[in-house]
């Protein structure tokens, strides 16, 4: 049998469930996860190899209107890996109507001459007649080349997505090691926990201004110590983060602790500390140092 390759971007409109998705793929968290719309901010690859196979998987930030320079550069990355993917897996959440995000998201692929797979989520929370009617509504929304009905989070029909996707693969190279599952760091997937527990944590404006960065990494050989630092807007915004005599920072660094204790196989002692930097979400420089950079086309 040959062997197949290619680079598959999973796309959508924010909370669609793509990041859970590349999760259950990968049997493994390689992408944080919130009800927060806009959670994924960077373009992450997810790579699953088989005997025949290797699917790298592109999870992309939801397709939004954006209010930022943020959202317009995380917009633009998406639309980077819609151009350059092989194929595109556009997912939607089926318990949401068809909306001028969907329509604004069709018409960017429209242009597209790579393979375009719908990947109906959600079907758990539906009556089978509902899941049917909704397919049949998006049928004639669009010819997509598959229509595939499943469930990420319980993780419905993936092995049948998997079968799909590799028939329209092209035969090819493993472009990464077998044991490689993400093309992101350590240190990145650290800092995202962080901030997946002050998402889970706060609410309106807050969880949209953050952002975190690893400052200090020290290892031994049964202990992570890590020093990390939380950038907010405005200073009403670090009073909420660090909360009444410091309830939000300990609730959000003993949350962070516990995950990561799990993920790094060894104690974890966290130091969280908080800064305002005000409007950096509009300031291109800030954009770049807290690793929101535009990827080049």
């Amino acid at each position: 049998m040959s062997f197949k390759s290619g680079f598959i971007a999973i796309i959508g409109r924010p909370n669609a469930g793509k990041s859970t998705l590349l999760n259950a793929l990968l049997h493994q968290k390689v992408a944080i996860m919130s009800p927060k719309p806009n959670t994924t901010r960077n373009n992450i690859m997810g790579i699953l190899t088989t005997d025949d196979t290797q699917y790298v998987f592109i999870d992309t930030p939801g397709v939004h209107k954006p209010k930022h320079e943020l959202g317009r550069t995380l917009n633009k990355n998406a639309y980077i890996a819609i151009d350059e993917a092989d194929i595109n897996a556009w997912i939607i959440d089926i318990t949401q109507p068809y909306g001028s995000g969907d329509e604004f998201l069709l018409k960017r692929l429209q242009g597209s001459e790579v393979p375009c797979l719908l990947l109906v989520n959600k079907i758990d929370l539906l009556p089978r007649q509902e899941v049917m009617e909704r397919l049949l509504q998006w049928q004639r929304v669009y010819p997509f080349d598959e229509i595939i009905p499943l469930s990420a989070l319980k993780e419905q029909n993936l092995d049948e997505l998997l079968k799909v996707i590799r028939s329209y693969l092209k035969d090819g190279v493993a472009y990464f090691p077998a044991e490689m599952v993400s093309d992101h760091g350590e240190n990145f997937r650290i800092a995202e926990i962080i901030r997946e527990k002050i998402l889970f944590r706060t609410e309106e404006e807050v969880p949209h201004s953050i952002a975190v960065i690893i400052e200090n990494r020290e290892d031994t050989e049964d202990k992570v110590f890590l020093q990390a630092l939380v950038i907010v807007e405005r200073s009403t915004q670090k009073a909420i983060m660090i909360g009444k005599q410091g309830s939000m920072i300990r609730s959000i660094r003993l949350a962070a602790q516990k995950e990561l204790k799990k993920m790094l196989h060894k104690s974890v002692e966290l130091e969280l500390y908080v800064r305002v930097e005000k409007n950096w979400r509009n300031r291109e420089s800030k954009l770049k140092q807290f690793g929101y950079r535009e990827l080049d086309e």
